[in-house]
């Protein structure tokens, strides 16, 4: 069993920056890939960033790619996204999710099986 923590998500202004954190415990944190997604009002939820156990590999949304940037520090079992230059479209519920059964990212839902109960990030323009 795996509890997913997120926090940091606010209210900013278009072009802030904000960093979210997402505290795991249950498990062996540094074993399993780590995901952020993220889910507006009446769409689906959608993949925006993924890292591999080691954090050695990193895979972003095309829609993020340059202004997010995802780390992990398996010491303190935390994964982080860094979000520059923020827009009104990154307006959402921000989630993390673990994929215990690989180290490796995806941007599949499905393959993640812990979830956090997510942190609105809210962009104003």
């Amino acid at each position: 069993q795996v509890q997913l923590v997120e926090s940091g998500g606010r209210l900013v202004q278009a072009g802030e920056s904000l960093r979210l954190s997402c505290a795991a415990s249950g498990r062996t944190f540094s074993s399993y890939a780590m995901g952020w997604f993220r889910q507006a009002p009446g769409k689906e939820r959608e993949f925006v960033a993924g890292i591999s156990r080691s954090g050695g590999s990193t895979r972003y949304a095309d829609s993020v790619k340059g202004r997010f940037t995802i780390s992990r520090d398996n010491a303190k079992n935390t994964v982080y996204l860094q979000m520059n230059s923020l827009k009104p479209e990154d307006t959402a519920v921000y989630y993390c999710a673990s994929r215990s059964s690989s180290g490796l990212h995806s941007t599949t839902l499905s393959d993640y099986d812990y979830w956090g109960q997510g942190t609105q990030v809210t962009v104003s323009s």
